[in-house]
């Protein structure tokens, strides 16, 4: 299981409606969307990292492990923005807005990735799948993707395997051990994920599998409290963006 995974099903929420922190991460991830990047994206950072580290309890060492990856794909998107290509400037230069124009991208992409990572520190996946067919997701689909997630955890359990066994026998010592190693792994999960596939199948079919899984869903209530307190935190947001922005200006 991933770290987020194992965080997100020992959250403090979660026994709370994946609804409400739906409204929540994802109003943020919104707000820092649509709001201007300054002082905009830094209010709704601040927001959400309050509420990750206070009412959440989300560990500080897990959420920057957590976000130095979308935090990368940001800065790399950001990145291309500071020059321009062709121009009376020549082949490659430096944008004149460049700067500008990357700080307030880089300023919204991290503020968003906080608001997903919100929602995904603390709603298991397992908690959200079986709920889309109330909400009128063919039910499939769900089960497709039910099945898939539960498939993603094993075959990663057997590449650290794998991964591991490769290890105590030389197979990283060097860089040809290396590339035969990285052959032997690949060639390894395709076999074993047919094998898992094959033998996932057989177990459905000796249970009776008739096109749906059927599965226990933790029982959770909307707590118009915690709506409430939502709507007001992305309210205070919206307006001290509003009014410093006018200060500002």
């Amino acid at each position: 299981m991933l770290p987020i995974d194992a965080a997100a099903h020992s959250s403090r929420w979660r026994g709370r409606h994946p609804l409400e922190k739906a409204l929540l991460g994802l109003g943020l991830t919104l707000t820092a969307v649509c709001l201007p990047p300054w002082p905009g994206a830094p209010l709704v950072a601040a927001a959400t990292l309050a509420v990750l580290l206070g009412p959440a309890g989300v560990g500080r060492r897990q959420l920057w492990r957590a976000f130095r990856i979308p935090l990368g794909f940001c800065v790399t998107g950001a990145v291309p923005l500071l020059f321009a290509v062709g121009g009376p400037a020549g082949l490659v230069s430096l944008a004149p807005d460049g700067p500008r124009h990357a700080a307030e991208l880089l300023l919204r992409t991290s503020a968003a990735s906080l608001g997903v990572l919100l929602f995904a520190f603390t709603t298991p996946v397992s908690d959200v799948l079986p709920r889309l067919v109330r909400a009128g997701v063919p039910a499939p689909v769900v089960d497709v993707a039910l099945v898939m997630y539960r498939i993603g955890f094993l075959l990663l359990d057997s590449l650290a395997q794998v991964r591991a066994a490769q290890a105590a026998r030389l197979g990283t010592a060097g860089r040809a051990a290396v590339w035969r190693s990285l052959a032997g792994l690949a060639a390894t999960s395709f076999v074993r994920a047919f094998d898992r596939a094959g033998r996932l199948q057989a177990g459905l079919a000796g249970r009776g599998y008739d096109g749906t899984l059927r599965v226990l869903v933790p029982e959770a209530r909307l707590s118009w409290r915690f709506l409430a307190a939502s709507a007001a935190l992305l309210a205070v947001v919206v307006a001290a963006t509003l009014v410093l922005k006018g200060l500002w200006l």
